[in-house]
Formats: structure tokens, C-alpha cells, sequence
């Protein structure tokens, strides 16, 4: 098999791994349809509590959508309807903490906007290329970028295909910490497992609300923020929470 998405559990913590190091882990359809399973499997077992999504080998953590994927739609209308691999990532519920190192292109930094949390080792190199290319990309970087970094540094880094490295990235707050290479996995993990540690309709409410606060008005998000925490303390009182 050409590169795969592998879905692995260490307790409480999903383990989700972009397999194609050979190809900097850029996502062939079949990678794609896979995620997208995978984030129905996690959503679907209350034993996982938070994900960890990383790239296999030591040179990146995805490098986008493989270019000969996009050849193998005959039209663009039936690139219109490819498998949408950020947004699988989006629909998780559970907190997912993206481990960033070496190329983070394109629709791999989509993967990790579409994550709650990026921590990103020294190597890690972001730029989105899709410009240089005659396209813009579809998986979110448009809509999400402005919102984390403002208008005028999300167009720099779209209008130019430039690339950012691990320091301007925590700068312009694209990524929360940056940790040494060799440090990378065991911190990624250990903060999937502290957050997993706490009672996940805490977690998963958190996300919820946050996520809200990019969609609704100031007083619908804290009418809607009010709503979570009543349902999570009513879970607790009722014993219904895991």
C-alpha cells in the first residue's frame, strides 16, 4: 500500500499516524477516506478521550494532498467532491493535539488547523504553496487563518507561498510551543494524557464552546457557553458522566 493513516490507542489516547514518509506523508484519496473512517471510529468509542495526530519519519508531518491524487479526478467537478481530509479531523470531538516537524504544506497545515492544539519541533517549516500553483486551497486555510493571525498575515502568507519557520510560526500564534526534536513525541503524548485524565464532557465541552466563539455573537457563545457547563454539571450530580 501506498502510504496509509493508521489508527493506533495508547489508553485513553488515539494515536493517529500520516504513513508515507517516503512522500513527506502527502495524502493519497485512499489516505483521505481513511482519516475520515478513523475520526468516525474515535468519535464513536467513549474510551478515547484525546488524539494525537503526528507524521511518520523524521523529515515531515505532511506535505499536503499528493499532486497525482488531484490528477485522478477526471473533471473538477469531481474534484469538488473529494474526501475533505481536514474536515475529517474537524469532526472530531475529542481534543486532538497535532505534533508538528519538518514540511507542514498546504493542506498538511490545513490537517493541523483542523487540530485544537500544535506543538511544533525546531524543524518544522509551514507555507502554503497553493498560489504558485494557479489554485487556492480547500481545506480551510482562507476561513481559519484570519481568524487565528488576522487578514493582512494570513494574505502574506497565501498571496506568497512563502514559508514560515517553527519561531515566526509560535509568533504569529500558529503554533502553541515549540519543543526539541527528540522531545516532540514524549511531550505531544504526555499532554494527550493529562487532558485524557480529566472527565472528557468537561473536554469535549471546552472544544465545543471555543469552536462557538469563532461562529456566534458574543451573547449567543455565553448563553451557549452557560448551556455546556449546566449539561456538564448535571452529568456529574446525575452520574452520567464517564
Amino acid at each position: 500500500m501506498d502510504g496509509q493513516v493508521t489508527l493506533a490507542r495508547d489508553g485513553a489516547v488515539a494515536l493517529l499516524t500520516l504513513d508515507r514518509p517516503a512522500k513527506h506523508n502527502a495524502i493519497t484519496n485512499a489516505m483521505a477516506d481513511q482519516l475520515a473512517a478513523h475520526a468516525h471510529t474515535i468519535n464513536a468509542d467513549d474510551t478515547i478521550r484525546a488524539v494525537l495526530l503526528e507524521g511518520a519519519g523524521p523529515r515531515a508531518f505532511c506535505a499536503g494532498m499528493d499532486l497525482k491524487a488531484i490528477e485522478a479526478f477526471p473533471t473538477a467537478w469531481d474534484f469538488r467532491h473529494r474526501p475533505d481530509y481536514p474536515g475529517a479531523v474537524r469532526s472530531i470531538r475529542k481534543p486532538v493535539i497535532a505534533a508538528l516537524k519538518g514540511w507542514a504544506l498546504g493542506g498538511g497545515f490545513e490537517l493541523a488547523l483542523a487540530a485544537d492544539i500544535r506543538l511544533a519541533a525546531p524543524s518544522t517549516r509551514i507555507g502554503f504553496p497553493e498560489v504558485t500553483r494557479g489554485w487556492v486551497g480547500g481545506g480551510g486555510a482562507s476561513q481559519l487563518l484570519p481568524r487565528l493571525i488576522g487578514q493582512g498575515q494570513a494574505l502574506r502568507l497565501l498571496l506568497t507561498g512563502d514559508t514560515i519557520d517553527a519561531e515566526e510560526a509560535q509568533r504569529l500564534r500558529l503554533v502553541e510551543q515549540i519543543v526539541a526534536e527528540d522531545a516532540l513525541p514524549a511531550a505531544a503524548r504526555a499532554l494527550c494524557e493529562r487532558i485524557a485524565s480529566f472527565p472528557p464532557v468537561a473536554t469535549q465541552a471546552v472544544k465545543a464552546a471555543v469552536r462557538q466563539s469563532f461562529e456566534a455573537p458574543l451573547t449567543a457563545g455565553l448563553a451557549y457557553e452557560n448551556e455546556l457547563n449546566v449539561l456538564c454539571l448535571a452529568a456529574l450530580r446525575e452520574g452520567t458522566a464517564p
